[in-house]
């Protein structure tokens, strides 16, 4: 965890769970205001949801081409079976080699 998470977690504990009144509640709210008016803060914040925004969209690019992959992987086998009439393990007309036992039903 960050400093700066740490702290703000911190004073919105502190603000949530203080008993000293409206007036201490609007002196720090009020710092609150003033810090978050900070061009150095506003500066920061602003790069902090550039880069979310970059990742998010690079998760999301990555997520989306491997459900295409899987996707293509899974229709390419389907096919596969159908064009091979074996309709895959548990076929009903599968028929077993006469020199071995079927297995058991179960």
């Amino acid at each position: 965890m960050s400093k700066l998470t740490l702290i703000a977690a911190g004073a919105a504990g502190y603000v949530l769970g203080t008993r000293a009144g409206r007036e201490r509640y609007e002196q720090i709210a009020g710092g609150a205001r003033r810090v978050m008016r900070n061009p150095r803060v506003q500066s920061a914040r602003e790069q902090a949801q550039g880069l979310v925004a970059e990742q998010a969209s690079a998760a999301k690019d990555a997520v989306v081409g491997k459900a295409k992959e899987t996707a293509s992987t899974a229709a390419s086998a389907a096919a596969d079976k159908v064009r091979r009439g074996d309709g895959g393990a548990h076929s009903a007309d599968q028929s077993w080699p006469a020199d071995q036992a079927a297995p058991p039903m179960s």
